[in-house]
């Protein structure tokens, strides 16, 4: 079906794929405000983290006591933070690549459910750029959602078959960032 040829209402439901990517900040940022706006409109939303994993975070930590304030049933927020840190930073990339399959597999479970309005798949491109997974897989997983699931893809190198299947795609281009004049990330910040 082409969108043209949809109704207002089915154009209204439709999901959509957004990839933030390029070299500047902001990219994990501009998911996670998403997710904060979907979980206002009480809408059920997961987050999967596919490098960050060894230290914790702002994100985690506000994941975590959203879930314990949440008495009704399943927390609307599923987070999920599966990596073994920054891939300049491991000492065997076969951790690396075995932690992005085990995300990529709950990711593909969340995404087949049908039973969220927004995953965010944080940090996805590394795991194609570092060839951990098939972007064949991929694609063909996305392309393959639930027609209402907006899926929000993040990470610098964003292949050019996923920008071209995207229906927003934002490159976040640095100016200028503090890291270049040597001041450290800052919690609530940076993490």
């Amino acid at each position: 079906m082409t969108e043209s040829s949809m109704t207002a209402k089915e154009i209204k439901e439709k999901g959509l794929l957004i990839v933030y990517t390029g070299e500047g900040k902001g990219k994990t940022t501009a998911a996670l405000g998403m997710v904060y706006r979907a979980l206002g409109w009480n809408k059920k939303v997961a987050v999967i983290q596919f490098i960050k994993g060894k230290w914790i975070t702002g994100d985690r930590k506000f994941a975590a006591t959203l879930a314990l304030s949440h008495v009704e049933g399943q927390p609307p927020l599923n987070f999920s933070t599966m990596g073994e840190g920054f891939t300049w930073e491991s000492q065997d990339l076969s951790i690396d690549k075995r932690a992005a399959e085990a995300a990529w597999e709950k990711a593909k479970g969340f995404i087949a459910s049908g039973e969220y309005f927004l995953i965010a798949l944080d940090e996805l491109t590394y795991t194609v750029h570092h060839h951990f997974l098939p972007l064949p897989d991929i694609l063909s997983t996305l392309k393959n959602r639930p027609k209402d699931l907006t899926v929000v893809v993040t990470g610098r190198d964003a292949p050019p078959e996923l920008i071209e299947m995207a229906d927003l795609v934002t490159e976040m281009r640095k100016v200028k960032h503090p890291f270049d004049q040597g001041v450290p990330a800052k919690p609530g910040v940076d993490f």
